[in-house]
């Protein structure tokens, strides 16, 4: 069977897209290539970072990419996670199957520094949440029954 590929898409590819991109190689190992991106590069939140090293997930060392660069890249899935990129999502000619939901963005957080750390913490919850079911629902055929 082959490896799907999976494009997590997102506005400045710097939280959200990044947290998801985190939680499906998590939950779904070697058994997908998963790919962030963004409609704009806002670089990778150190505060995502945090945020999912805080619940054993490293993605220190993903990097923040434009759309443009997976332009010849024929992905099985594409989940769009916030509305402005579902809004300006490209049109893709492959049999790529579109997922959507909007997530908050946590960059755009304020208050305290636990305000905004909790915010973030909301955020990657509801995000795990939904790469765990978007795993058991759209790759469980290739990945051990163990979640």
């Amino acid at each position: 069977m082959a490896i799907k590929k999976v494009l997590v898409l997102c506005t400045g590819n710097s939280c959200r897209s990044q947290i998801a991109e985190g939680y499906i190689k998590y939950f779904a190992g070697n058994t997908v290539l998963v790919y962030s991106a963004g409609i704009e590069t806002h670089g990778v939140n150190p505060r995502a970072i945090v945020t999912m090293q805080e619940d054993g997930i490293d993605i220190s060392n993903q990097t923040c990419n434009h759309l443009n660069e997976y332009r010849n890249i024929d992905f099985d899935f594409v989940i769009t996670v916030c509305d402005n990129a579902k809004e300006q999502c490209p049109y893709f000619s492959t049999n790529v199957k579109l997922f959507h939901i909007n997530f908050q963005d946590p960059a755009k957080a304020i208050g305290s520094e636990k305000q905004i750390s909790d915010q973030f913490r909301e955020v990657r919850k509801a995000i795990k949440s939904y790469s765990l079911q978007f795993v058991k629902e759209y790759i469980a055929e290739i990945i051990p029954n163990n979640l």
